[in-house]
């Protein structure tokens, strides 16, 4: 079992899945010869041949129509939108076409495609490629939304998500990619999708996020605990639909909750969780929910990204304002 970056983890998954299913396809801009531009298809081509792995205009309407139509014949296409950023040009093709072709066949088609994008800041990228737009597409319904915050979780999710007859968009944080290392099994395994994780047992406060803001929050919880804080932190993985059961559950246990995302507090997918929370969850409650979020703004150009981000200590200090209330 080797020790691997999120970028090989999710590369690994697309490869055993070309092996395994030969109407896997897997297409976008750059994703071929060069191995896109993360390197997360490097060498695919190569030994899968152009047929199978390739590159298409720099069109994302494109893109997306490619994939649905492939969907609808049999194939399992997994397109790259090369930055989450550009997901408005093929808006129609997702959230008009993807989401609803299930429905509209009354479920007597699948629809297996695994749309993934890179999202997320921290990496200083020009303006429209940092944008976290997980909340626009989390509320349409019809559509899956995944995202790991590890090496372990995105391999084996990816190939549950591509294995799955639904869409799915898959959203890879940028800053995930080459900043941690997990030991990954080099055989296929599925991580289940809907379905949410506690990746640290605590008793005095939930801390609830996904990807790059999980690893903040598990950071946080380690400096809270010198403190006498014991911090339960709670990994969604899933953003549509929301395990509900599990998230209620750590919210009965600490009474507390944090609520973190990298989004604009406007934007998000914390509301939908403090929604359920309040709706199913209140009694449970000794404090109001507290949501750490990025400012009600674009986002700013790269210079200005540092002190927008939510941090550690953001999120730590939204903690000893729960606990203290």
């Amino acid at each position: 079992m080797a020790k691997l970056t999120m970028i090989k983890a999710i590369t690994a998954a697309m490869d055993e899945e070309l092996a395994r299913d030969e109407k896997v396809q897997i297409f976008g801009e750059d994703v071929g010869k060069n191995g896109g531009v993360f390197r997360a298809t490097d060498g695919l081509q190569a030994k899968y041949g152009k047929d199978r792995v390739f590159d298409t205009p720099l069109a994302e309407s494109g893109i997306m129509g490619l994939a649905n139509g492939l969907a609808l014949t049999g194939f399992r296409p997994v397109p790259e939108i090369q930055f989450m950023g550009f997901i408005y040009e093929a808006f129609d093709q997702i959230a008009g076409q993807m989401a609803r072709y299930r429905f509209r066949m009354g479920g007597s088609r699948e629809f297996p495609i695994t749309l993934r994008t890179p999202y997320g800041g921290g990496v200083h990228t020009p303006e429209l490629h940092s944008d976290s737009l997980e909340g626009l597409v989390a509320q349409i319904p019809g559509l899956r939304v995944v995202t790991p915050s590890g090496p372990y979780d995105a391999k084996g999710l990816l190939i549950s998500a591509i294995r799955s007859n639904d869409p799915v968009v898959f959203l890879e944080h940028m800053k995930l990619y080459r900043s941690m290392r997990e030991e990954v099994p080099d055989e296929a395994y599925t991580v289940p999708l809907d379905k949410a994780e506690v990746k640290q047992a605590g008793s005095d406060v939930t801390i609830i996020s996904y990807a790059y803001m999980l690893q903040a929050s598990l950071q946080a919880a380690k400096d809270l605990e010198k403190q006498g804080i014991h911090a339960e932190v709670l990994d969604l993985r899933t953003l549509a639909p929301l395990d509900e059961d599990t998230i209620l559950e750590s919210v009965k246990k600490t009474g507390r909750v944090v609520i973190v995302q990298e989004a604009q507090k406007q934007a998000g997918v914390a509301n939908q969780v403090a929604r359920l929370i309040g709706e199913e969850g209140i009694l449970y409650l000794d404090a109001p929910i507290k949501v750490v979020a990025a400012p009600d703004t674009p986002y700013p150009f790269s210079q200005g990204e540092e002190p927008w981000l939510p941090n550690k200590k953001t999120i730590e200090k939204a903690v000893l304002d729960t606990v203290n209330f």
